[in-house]
């Protein structure tokens, strides 16, 4: 019976440790975008994106400060966070979803898995559904993820003056990659 009851404690731990295991996490994702007009090219990258992903259910989350966002020229960096983005009004983009593929994706062997990614992306105060491509690459332990999917402006409420409206697109190409870390009890 004592023999019984440390294989049902060693089995408990080891069960409870697995589920842990499944939820990884990053604090240094990258986030970038483009907005390829006839007049002007603009580019900006965030590198301090968080992330959370459970392996387990496929829940994933992730968000942005906008204000990180950085820019080749200060002055685009102020115009876009002062006049498009209103960053002290909404100062964070986020998304919410599902990979929902996510049982083909096996974390512990080496290879590239295509998936489908499902959820609400908040950007600008406004929540839409979007649904994208992406990828989850595993190597040497190291998991990452990228995606790439574009988003139309107007959508998300951000108004553009018509005076600079041919210098930016109506879509913007936006570029997620995150390279996980398993997360543990106290992170």
């Amino acid at each position: 019976m004592f023999k019984k009851c440390i294989l049902f404690a060693l089995f408990g731990l080891f069960a409870v440790s697995g589920v842990h295991a499944q939820k990884y996490f990053t604090r240094e994702g990258k986030v970038s975008f483009s907005s390829d007009a006839k007049v002007e090219k603009i580019e900006a990258v965030n590198k301090t994106a968080t992330s959370v992903y459970d392996a387990a259910t496929g829940k994933m989350e992730f968000a942005v400060l906008i204000k990180a966002f950085q820019f080749e020229k200060a002055l685009m960096q102020e115009h876009f966070n002062e006049n498009y983005m209103e960053s002290d009004k909404f100062p964070k983009a986020s998304f919410k979803g599902t990979v929902t593929d996510f049982k083909a994706v096996n974390l512990a062997k080496d290879g590239v898995y295509p998936v489908k990614v499902k959820g609400q992306l908040s950007i600008h105060g406004v929540t839409k559904d979007v649904e994208a491509d992406g990828k989850f690459t595993v190597k040497g332990g190291v998991i990452a993820a990228a995606s790439t999917f574009e988003v139309a402006v107007a959508d998300y409420g951000i108004v553009i003056p018509a005076v600079v409206r041919d210098n930016i697109a109506k879509t913007v190409k936006i570029d997620v990659s995150l390279t996980y870390q398993e997360l543990k009890k106290g992170s």
